[in-house]
This record gives C-alpha cells, sequence and structure tokens, in this order.
C-alpha cells in the first residue's frame, strides 16, 4: 500500500509542478515571445483548456477501460507534451504544446482519485486522499521553485525536466500499478454522455459542482498572476518568485496533512465554513500588503485552507456515486480546469485593465462567497448519510 502512495504522489506532483509551472515563467515568457498582458493567461488557461475539454470524455471512457493502462498512456502522452513545450517558438506554439499537455494529464489524474477508494480500505481512504493532495502541495514547494531556479539559465530546461520524470513515473506506473478492469455491468454499458445524466439532474450534485468551480476559478485566478504581482509590485527575478512559491507550497503541505485532523475536530461544515471566509479576507488584503513578508504571510493561509478544503471537497463529490467514480472524477477536475482556463484569463484582462492586483483579489473574494453559499444550499456539508440517500432516489 505504500507504494501505491508514493506512486499516486509522484503522479500528483509532476502533473501539479506542470501545471502551475508557467505562472513564475508569465514576465520571462512575456518578454520573449512579445505577448501582452491581457492575452498572458492563456499560457496557463492553455493547459486548463485542453484538460477540461477532454476529461468529459476521459472519464466515462476510464469506467469501462482498465484503468492501469489509462494511466500508464496518458503520462506518456504527458511527457512527450510537456517536453516539447520547451521546443515553443512563439505563443501559438506554447498554447498547442500546454493544450496537449492539458489533454494527456486529463486521461491520467482523474484516474488517481478513482483509483484510491478501489485499492484502498475505507478507513485509510481520507488519509490517502490528503497524502496525494500533499503531491500537488510538494509541486507548488518544491516543484516550481526548482522550475525557477532552472529558468534563470534557460526557460525551457523546467519542461525539460518535468518531461523526463515524468516518463520516470510512467515506468513505475507500469510496474507497481495492479491491473484494473472494468466491472462488466450495465454501467459500463451506457453511452459515455448519458453517464452524466444521474450527475446532472441531481440538485445536490449540481449545486455541489457550482460550488467546486467557483472555488477554483477564485483560486487559480489569484494564483495565476502572482508571479506578475511580485515581479511588479516588489521587484522580483524569477528565482526570488521560485523562492516565494517555495514557502506558499509549504503551506499547502500543512493544509494536506493536517485537513482530517481538521476536519474530524470542527467537522466538515466549520471547516469549510471558516476555510473559505479566512481565503475571502486574505484575498481582499493581498494587494494593500507594503511588504514581501507579509505578502508570503497572508498567501501561506490561503494555500494551507487550499490543502485542507480540496481533499474535503474531491471526496464529497467522489462519494454521490461510487459506481461512476471515474466520471465524477474527470468531472470535477474538467470543472477544475475550466475554471482555472476562465480564471486566468478573466484574471489577465482585470490586471491590465485596473493596472495591479486588487481587482482580482476582489474577483477571487466573490467567487469564494458564491462557492460557501452554494455548498451550504446544495446539503452536501450537513449531513453525509442523508445526501446519499437523496442523491441515490
Amino acid at each position: 500500500m505504500i507504494k501505491l502512495t508514493v506512486l499516486f504522489f509522484l503522479i500528483m506532483f509532476v502533473i501539479g509542478t506542470d501545471t502551475f509551472l508557467i505562472s513564475p515563467l508569465i514576465p520571462t515568457l512575456q518578454k520573449l515571445f512579445d505577448i501582452p498582458t491581457e492575452y498572458a493567461g492563456w499560457m496557463v488557461g492553455a493547459y486548463a483548456l485542453g484538460y477540461a475539454i477532454f476529461a468529459l470524455l476521459a472519464g466515462p471512457l476510464s469506467d469501462g477501460w482498465n484503468r492501469k493502462k489509462v494511466m500508464f498512456l496518458g503520462m506518456v502522452c504527458f511527457s512527450v507534451s510537456t517536453i516539447l513545450c520547451g521546443f515553443a517558438t512563439g505563443f501559438w506554439t506554447m498554447f498547442l504544446f500546454r493544450f496537449l499537455a492539458g489533454v494527456s494529464a486529463a486521461f491520467t489524474a482523474p484516474q488517481v482519485w478513482a483509483s484510491i477508494p478501489a485499492l484502498f480500505p475505507a478507513a485509510k481512504t481520507a488519509k490517502v486522499s490528503g497524502i496525494v493532495m500533499a503531491g500537488l502541495a510538494a509541486s507548488q514547494a518544491f516543484g516550481i521553485p526548482v522550475g525557477g531556479l532552472l529558468a534563470v539559465n534557460h526557460w525551457s530546461y523546467p519542461f525539460f525536466t518535468i518531461g523526463a520524470c515524468s516518463l520516470l513515473v510512467a515506468i513505475f506506473i507500469l510496474y507497481a500499478l495492479p491491473e484494473m478492469k472494468p466491472k462488466q455491468d450495465l454501467r459500463t454499458r451506457i453511452p459515455i454522455f448519458k453517464r452524466y445524466v444521474p450527475l446532472l439532474t441531481s440538485r445536490i450534485a449540481r449545486r455541489s459542482f457550482l460550488a467546486h468551480f467557483l472555488f477554483q476559478c477564485g483560486f487559480f485566478a489569484a494564483f495565476s498572476f502572482i508571479g506578475r504581482w511580485m515581479t511588479d509590485r516588489f521587484h522580483l527575478s524569477v528565482d526570488q518568485v521560485g523562492y516565494v512559491m517555495f514557502f506558499l507550497g509549504l503551506g499547502n503541505i500543512v493544509g494536506s496533512f493536517s485537513g482530517a485532523y481538521v476536519i474530524k475536530m470542527l467537522n466538515r461544515f466549520n471547516t469549510m465554513v471558516v476555510s473559505i471566509l479566512v481565503s475571502i479576507a486574505c484575498f481582499i488584503a493581498l494587494s494593500h500588503l507594503p511588504s514581501v513578508a507579509l505578502f508570503e504571510g497572508v498567501y501561506f493561509f490561503i494555500f494551507a485552507t487550499m490543502g485542507i478544503v480540496f481533499p474535503l471537497i474531491m471526496g464529497m463529490l467522489n462519494s454521490l456515486d461510487p459506481t461512476i467514480r471515474g466520471t465524477i472524477s474527470s468531472l470535477a477536475n474538467s470543472i477544475m480546469y475550466a475554471a482555472t482556463a476562465l480564471g486566468s484569463w478573466f484574471a489577465g484582462l482585470v490586471y491590465a485593465t485596473f493596472n495591479g492586483f486588487s481587482a482580482v483579489g476582489i474577483f477571487a473574494a466573490i467567487c469564494f462567497t458564491g462557492s460557501l453559499c452554494s455548498f451550504i444550499a446544495s446539503g452536501i456539508l450537513t449531513n453525509h448519510a442523508k445526501t446519499k440517500k437523496d442523491y441515490a432516489s
């Protein structure tokens, strides 16, 4: 079981590193490719767009395929696409290769979340999910700063490094992951998009996924332009931004590992409410902070709450219907990356229009407010047993 936990951690680490890598590189790539600020967010959004579109297909398809093969082939394609990013010659080639990397990740990452309940006992699912989420956190704490340091020598080096590491992870999948062939029941013979019908017709599911979308949209809108804001406001270099990202990633790691204990102590409802309210206050305050140290401290709390709340959200969504976990995981990931694409694009427009981070922070706070209201209205936080019974009916 330890071997599988490490494998899933590494998968999320390399995918997470690639997802967020563009953020500290935006100032460098803007100058290199002569990209206006209002379009710069699409270097993040291209990856997210590819993921969001193809995850909708990957989820239902993977429920009828061997998850091991899907995960292996997806990781190999992810490796190749990421390496190609290092050969980009302009905005559109970077957009294309980032899009293809997102498509590859769409077939890989959801398999991790869908495999955890299938391979681990129910009592260990929350703990393993937290550790796997820590893979994303570690990608921010270690992967992105290392990428920033590599980019000091040449901007392409981070892409080559992550691509090579992804290929090694693909080999690990081939030898460590057991076969996970689908159960031949009526579910697996349902047409692809009809598998989404139970989710679309459920009030609980609709409101929960809307809340998930708003949460991710607000977070990634703010996250996409951290590097640009620190460069403009505090005149930091690429490697200095990498060091700041390292500290922020530690907050996510702290949240990921402590999330299960916080939820047990406060319960799900109070954890969600407190975490989101703290984040709203932090987003509003960010642009008014006078020093890098204060900026880091406030964003540390935002990343810590992200580490606590994200596994909670994924756990609640995956519990809606255990028979279509692949579909649910892919829809949740598709929504997350659609929110990333929309949030990063809108953040670029707002940042350029208002010449600063203040409006971006307000947008993130509004999204988090809507997310909290939608989660509460769905009922998924208050009575989980009743929620599953109502969903089933």
